[in-house]
């Protein structure tokens, strides 16, 4: 004997105690390979996963969502008709605005009214800022009369406007020395209700007619200069006032300076503040020279001043006169004008139609892309989330929806959307969304101004999950649960489970926020009432049906889980009919213009369902139970059999090998009750044509379903018959793991029929064999543990292995069998900590005990070689 031989003795020998152990030799009769060398019997595909796992779950492209071209409140795929929703476009006037904005000075937010009349329109022209204001009564008795059977009459409404209780003359208004008379009324019920009655004839500028809540503030004592209260003004004193109604009358006077009423107290400060600080600003912005800079300069410096003053919100006691002297602005029509007074206003605190008006303001300049920069210049993103924050979603729900709807537009820009992020938009958002489903459950419940409002509320929503870092904002604020809650209540409403739908596929993308949606179990049934609800709104479905593949992906309980919910299989069978029938149907008004082309298409909306459905049937079957429920099912099997044949010669190759690959998994199980297994030669043709292409994963994904069938002899016989084996054997060459793994599965089957042997031979299985365990030995001892099976299928039977493969070519396998035999070689690859303990657990298990019996035979020259298990 040479040292070579000496060599492999002396391994053999040190080691054969532990190898026989491990690997008991069975001496009488031959076994097939893949029945297992222990008491327990295993299928073929059960061995393989043991070495790689063989059911494997599948990855897709999120579903697309077309950027829209315009901004609107909705977009063209809306399923509001345009008679039933808000419009986008509009125009807007300073007479458009209702002044001074009348708000009750204490915090409480008033209930709103049972009936709401329609309030006549003013006579006022464009130029007047106050509406026309009704003539008090004649006689004193017919003001008691009034005050007695109509007290909801004499209360200010949230616009400021009244009805006119006698007639309006316009020829009054020529005479400029009369007197403006302003009537406080006090109702019996102890509420305030003002009358602020203003000649028509035009006043100085300066000279102030008080709205009702500047005067129920009169008497309160003003905020120091340096005081900076930032919270809400207060409640009142808590008094009531007497039945009895009281009248003042108060002469303004031609001053150059503007003072404020006599029913209203200021303090010195205040008043030096105004006619030093505020006054001059007014004059500058009613200067008709004034150009555009300098009106965009001067708003900047008012809300500054106001601001450095403390008397920004309602605290300025002549807050109507630099609302009246803002409003008159937007006629200009200038975008950055409007914003700079948009800015003021809002930090004015306006209410009711004014609050309106301004967010449509806004709104109508966010429509265009272009003053995207203005919003970022004047921080308007602050301003608008504070309107959703502080103001009162109920009454104010258009308003809250032209807010959105500019939030909406804005956060299509990733400088703004970050900004948003910053200013903790997805907390304010979740809360206003926790806050309308609290208030109404339904869309039965909820005015159309509300679920327009939760349109563009998820719409911001989703645009915010596009950003990583706002996953765990999402989490913290508990958005999953109340997303899905939005989306059982409104099942109804398309638009909102739409959009709910995209903000959930978009988070399930990313581990935490898949499993805490897998954690919440409630959502599966609420996707499954979705489908059911509308199985032909495509672009809901798709993505309904990719958040589930994402969950059944990752966690075997919501396999199992959904699974048992009752009917969850049958609809998703019927989603998968529906749509091949309509890729069907659609092949068909396609075929005359259809040309081919060699390049890969991209998959149409309807492929795309397919492909999201194909890989949740995929990703479930995982699951044992699930697995052989769905091998079994004749209706599943045949749709799955359905789509591989009509797109085997179609370029949507995601559809293709997404089937491929869950009749891959489902073959795995190989029980009586499998329509697999049943219709397993009808599989192997189809499995052929993808064999002929010259997709390396087609030709993969066929490779592993023949590497699970070819454990029947049919489909060995077939293999060889039809020569697969041919392009089986070159695989081997391929410098993919994976693609070489699964061919030796393959081989290692074909190789128990004795009688194909030589055909594996003459193909150059045996060299290819070698050269693969030389390129992947020392990276992947599984690889390197089932080509040792293969080779030892081979070489089953042989008396003398120098007649059929030649001494070099025994010599170079000694010699590479030898090197990685060596325990140095593993402790010597460059592996991190935890992967260096499992490929020495894979050396261990998977390698070495099968290197070691080859090693024993090629060296020993055994007559008889019983043939070792091995995968499929």
């Amino acid at each position: 004997m040479n040292i070579k031989t000496n060599v492999v003795i002396f391994l053999m020998v040190s080691l054969v105690t532990e190898t026989k152990e491990m690997y008991p030799l069975r001496d009488k009769k031959t076994d097939p390979f893949y029945k297992p060398p222990t008491s327990v019997q295993k299928t073929s595909a059960e061995i393989i996963n043991e070495a790689r796992h063989s059911l494997r779950t599948l990855t897709t492209k999120r579903p697309f969502t077309p950027r829209e071209d315009q901004r609107k409140l909705f977009g063209p795929l809306s399923s509001r008709t345009s008679d039933n929703r808000p419009p986008s476009s509009f125009s807007l006037h300073s007479y458009s605005f209702d002044s001074p904005d009348s708000r009750p000075v204490s915090g409480t937010r008033l209930s709103p009214l049972p009936h709401k009349p329609k309030l006549p329109v003013s006579s006022a022209t464009d130029d007047d800022i106050v509406p026309t204001i009704p003539q008090p009564p004649s006689n004193t008795v017919q003001a008691r009369r009034l005050n007695v059977t109509h007290p909801r009459l004499l209360k200010a409404t949230s616009h400021g406007n009244l009805w006119n209780d006698s007639p309006f003359y316009p020829g009054e208004g020529k005479d400029n020395t009369r007197d403006a008379i302003c009537t406080t009324m006090t109702t019996c019920e102890g509420e305030i209700s003002s009358l602020s009655l203003c000649s028509h004839v035009p006043q100085p500028e300066h000279n102030v007619c008080l709205s009702p809540d500047e005067q129920g503030r009169a008497s309160e004592k003003p905020s120091p200069p340096n005081s900076k209260r930032r919270s809400r003004d207060g409640g009142g004193n808590g008094i009531k006032p007497s039945c009895s109604n009281k009248t003042k009358k108060t002469l303004q006077t031609d001053k150059t300076e503007a003072e404020p009423t006599a029913n209203e107290t200021e303090t010195e400060w205040e008043t030096n503040y105004w006619n030093e600080k505020i006054f001059p600003i007014l004059q500058g912005l009613e200067a008709a020279e004034t150009n555009l800079e300098d009106l965009c300069s001067l708003c900047a410096k008012l809300h500054r001043t106001l601001d450095d003053g403390n008397i920004l919100g309602r605290r300025c006691k002549r807050r109507s006169q630099i609302l009246k002297t803002l409003y008159k602005l937007v006629d200009i029509g200038s975008d950055r004008l409007g914003l700079s007074l948009a800015n003021v206003i809002l930090a004015l605190k306006v209410s009711g139609k004014n609050l309106l008006n301004i967010c449509k303001l806004v709104f109508k300049i966010s429509r265009s892309e272009n003053n995207d920069r203005l919003f970022q210049n004047y921080n308007m993103m602050g301003v608008l989330l504070d309107v959703l924050q502080n103001e009162d979603a109920q009454t104010n729900s258009e308003a809250f929806l032209y807010c959105l709807g500019t939030i909406k537009f804005l956060s299509g820009n990733k400088l703004l959307l970050n900004e948003l992020l910053r200013k903790q938009a997805v907390e304010i958002l979740v809360g206003l969304m926790s806050q309308i489903i609290q208030f109404y459950p339904t869309p039965e419940i909820a005015s159309s101004d509300m679920s327009h409002l939760l349109v563009q509320l998820t719409a911001t929503l989703r645009n915010l999950a596009d950003l990583t870092q706002s996953r765990p904002k999402f989490l913290e604020s508990n958005a999953i649960m109340e997303l899905c809650v939005l989306l059982e209540n409104y099942i109804d409403d398309k638009d909102v489970c739409t959009n709910v739908s995209r903000i959930l596929s978009k988070l399930s993308l990313y581990h935490d926020c898949c499993m805490a949606l897998a954690d919440y179990s409630i959502c599966y049934s609420v996707f499954l009432s979705i489908l059911n609800k509308h199985p032909k709104k495509q672009d809901l479905v798709v993505r309904i049906v990719f958040t589930l593949g994402n969950i059944m992906a990752k966690a075997d309980t919501a396999r199992e889980q959904f699974y048992n919910l009752k009917g969850s299989m049958k609809t998703l069978l019927h989603l998968l009919r529906i749509y091949c029938d309509l890729d069907i149907n659609a092949q068909r008004s396609q075929s005359v213009e259809k040309e081919e082309t060699k390049e890969q298409k991209m998959p149409s909306e309807v492929e795309d369902v397919l492909i999201k459905l194909v890989r949740l049937l995929a990703n479930l079957s995982v699951h044992p139970t699930v697995g052989r429920a769905m091998a079994a099912n004749q209706y599943c099997v045949s749709h799955l059999m359905q789509i591989l044949e009509c797109k085997l010669t179609d370029k949507c190759e995601e559809l293709v090998i997404s089937t491929v690959a869950t009749i891959s998994n489902l073959s795995y199980y190989q029980s009586d009750s499998s329509v697999i297994a049943d219709r397993r030669l009808e599989i192997s043709k189809l499995l052929l044509k993808l064999m002929l292409s010259n997709n390396m994963e087609r030709i993969l994904e066929a490779t592993r379903v023949f590497g699970n069938l070819s454990h029947y002899q049919d489909v060995r016989d077939f293999i060889f018959e039809e020569s697969v084996y041919k392009f089986l054997v070159p695989l081997l060459d391929a410098r993919h793991q994976d693609v070489c793994f699964s061919a030796c599965g393959v081989l290692i089957n074909l190789a128990t029929d004795s009688n194909k042997r030589t055909l594996l031979k003459e193909e150059g299985a045996f060299k290819k064999l070698v050269e693969c365990l030389q390129d992947f030995g020392c990276w992947d001892w599984q690889l390197a543990g089932l080509v040792c099976k293969a080779l030892w299928n081979l070489m089953e039977n042989i008396t003398d292995t120098g007649l059929y493969l030649g001494v070099e070519d025994i010599n170079a396998l000694l010699d590479l069998l030898s090197s990685l035999l060596d325990e140095q070689i593993v402790l010597d690859c460059k592996w991190d900590v935890d992967l260096m303990v499992y490929q020495r657990e894979c050396w261990e298990v998977e390698f070495k005990p099968v290197a070691l019996r080859l090693l024993d035979k090629i060296s020993s020259h055994y007559s008889y070689l019983e043939p070792l298990p091995g995968p499929v």
